[in-house]
């Protein structure tokens, strides 16, 4: 897969927990955010960009799809970010969008091999 990498990124923000392997990949975040590490991200469907996931969102940001591996302002525009795509990561540490729910964020990432402990 094309920008994905498993690497001992280190966890500045200390997301991470236990001990399956960590993917990352580079994601493009939506303009107008800041975004700590930590938060639950969903996929735009018409842009390809990534937006905080919030369950009503309706433009394909609603399904949760990576965790953001480090801070990120995307305040003046669009910025390239490091995501975890899979891995163990502590629960205390994520930023869930509106809607969501520890659980639904926890069932929606499972099948993805993020595990939130």
């Amino acid at each position: 897969m094309p920008g994905m990498t498993q690497t001992n990124h280190p966890d500045r923000n200390g997301i991470t927990a236990g001990s399956f392997p960590r993917r990352f990949m580079t994601v493009t975040i939506e303009a107008g955010q800041v975004q700590p590490a930590g938060a639950v991200l969903g996929k735009v469907s018409a842009s390809s960009k990534y937006k905080l996931s919030a369950t009503a969102a309706g433009d394909g940001s609603e399904s949760p799809v990576v965790v953001l591996f480090e801070d990120v302002d995307a305040t003046d525009g669009a910025v390239d970010a490091e995501a975890m795509i899979s891995g163990d990561v502590r629960a205390d540490k994520l930023k869930i969008g509106t809607g969501h729910t520890l659980e639904t964020v926890r069932d929606a990432l499972r099948p993805l091999s993020l595990f939130i402990d």
